[in-house]
């Protein structure tokens, strides 16, 4: 088992940029799949970004490329999310996702909301 622990959510104007980051509690394998994913209210989840270990290839949803950055930090074992020019429709609840070793696990969830 792992948990994943998100933080950096909260609220932003039109504009505005954030930075997300997921932790996992443990070590996590070599070879995984770490994204984003979001949900808001009436909506179903949807993938923001994701990005390979094995490659550091990064994939991003349409709605979201040329505004968000996945990256990640293998020494802190940490993945991030930097977001820029943020909208108003990037407000939802923004989970983290790991894939190991063909299991799933999920963070929290934390919200987002871009509003002036």
């Amino acid at each position: 088992q792992v948990q994943l622990v998100e933080s950096g959510g909260g609220l932003a104007q039109p504009g505005g940029s954030l930075r997300l980051s997921c932790s996992p509690s443990r070590s996590i394998f070599l070879i995984n799949i770490m994204g984003w994913y979001r949900q808001a209210p009436g909506k179903q989840r949807e993938a923001v970004a994701q990005m390979r270990s094995v490659d550091g290839v990064a994939t991003y949803a349409d709605s979201v490329k040329g505004r968000f950055t996945i990256f990640r930090d293998n020494a802190e074992n940490t993945l991030y999310l930097q977001m820029i020019s943020l909208k108003a429709e990037d407000t939802a609840v923004y989970y983290c996702y790991l894939n190991e070793k063909g299991y799933d696990y999920w963070g929290q969830g934390t919200q987002v909301t871009v509003s002036s």
